[in-house]
């Protein structure tokens, strides 16, 4: 098959008919409308250190057969995946990491499909084709991150290196209700979460869901005032511009569910998380003031609740938090896969790679031993 690629630095200038075609709708981290509210918000463009690249493969009718979200990156935040010491080691060197080129969706560490491929092209293929655009440019490498286990077994064939990360994933197993899913823990996890819903119902806050055209302007400037906060204690800056959240509810309509919490009808806490096919995913959250256990009843007990009524196979609450296992999610598998242009660099990284992915699997099966799950009769 000829293909022909170019790049794009909107993701404006690719049709939205066309993206779909490849990347379907299960997944809105890597729709066109999220990467569309990501750009227009001034979240991700030159000056934030995110310049679309984005990769499209034509055929020789112009028929769009594959596309990537690609972004040329001047550093290495925002990506959940941690390659400062692969940056250093380079620069230490005398070499250049950055710029490198970046496949992924901004700022969330969400998994899901990131080269996006009709049916009839391989992954190889398009992997070729970034590894060309990578040569062409001058960059450093290409990062896959947050891919699918396909995509990375697929990358690993054509030789990108393959890297493993873990997250805290909750899983449905066919639960009519939260009493159904209670039921499958140790009966001491249960009680401890019963007791910490309850007390966190108990703390006379409000808590609403709201969907898509129901969230109003007041709202989501609430919401980003929580978001803001949260960064400004854990990182010092936010990502995601405030106009970033509206854009978001208008594009994403009915995907977008904000869990909010108010006291005496003002708002004071809130969760946001994006619906897929299957999944929930629970993203950003802040809050103002103190209520006991408000986080694990707005970010992990209400996304159960959901996923539960909406008959969902299962919520993904984001990057980290071992805290999250006593809670019902257990340890997941995430998946990145790097092209890296420098001989030198490559091999140590190879090297460093096989040891970390030998120290994950071992650090997740001992992280298993603590799911609250009851063992099997």
């Amino acid at each position: 098959m000829d293909l022909t690629l170019s790049l794009h630095k909107s993701i404006g200038e690719i049709p939205a008919e066309d993206w779909l075609a490849c990347a379907g709708a299960d997944n809105p981290f890597v729709s066109h409308a999220f990467l569309a509210a990501v750009e227009e918000s001034g979240s991700a463009n030159a000056r934030t250190g995110w310049l679309p690249q984005h990769a499209v493969l034509r055929d020789g009718a112009g028929r769009v057969m594959a596309c990537a979200p690609m972004y040329a990156k001047s550093h290495s935040y925002g990506e959940y995946v941690f390659d400062h010491g692969w940056a250093n080691a380079l620069e230490r060197a005398g070499g250049r990491y950055y710029p490198k080129l970046q496949v992924a969706s901004p700022f969330s560490p969400v998994p899901g499909r990131r080269l996006l491929v009709r049916d009839d092209v391989p992954v190889s293929v398009l992997a070729g084709a970034l590894e060309q655009a990578n040569a062409e440019l001058g960059t450093s490498g290409v990062h896959a991150t947050f891919c699918t286990k396909p995509e990375w077994e697929a990358l690993g064939e054509a030789g990108w290196l393959q890297r493993l990360g873990m997250q805290f994933h909750w899983y449905n197993q066919g639960y009519a209700t939260f009493e159904d899913f209670l039921a499958a823990l140790s009966s001491r996890k249960r009680k401890s979460i019963r007791r910490e819903r309850r007390d966190a119902n108990a703390a006379g806050l409000e808590f609403v869901t709201l969907r898509g055209p129901e969230i109003t302007r007041q709202d989501w400037a609430a919401f980003y005032g929580f978001y803001a906060s949260t960064v400004d204690r854990k990182w010092g800056s936010a990502y995601l511009t405030e106009e970033f959240f509206p854009l978001l509810g208008e594009k994403l309509g009915e995907a977008v569910v904000l869990m909010m919490a108010r006291s005496g009808g003002t708002w004071v806490a809130g969760a946001l998380n994006l619906a897929g096919a299957d999944t929930l995913y629970g993203r950003n959250w802040g809050c103002r003031g103190e209520w006991p256990f408000l986080h694990f009843e707005l970010c992990y007990y209400r996304a159960i609740d959901f996923a539960i009524e909406h008959k969902l196979a299962r919520v993904e609450a984001g990057a980290q938090g071992e805290h999250k296992i006593q809670r019902g999610y257990v340890p997941s598998e995430t998946y990145s896969a790097h092209y890296i242009a420098h001989p030198g660099l490559r091999r140590a990284v190879a090297e460093f790679l096989v040891e970390e992915r030998a120290e994950r699997a071992a650090q997740m099966e001992a992280l298993a031993e603590y799911a609250p799950f009851r063992e099997a009769d």
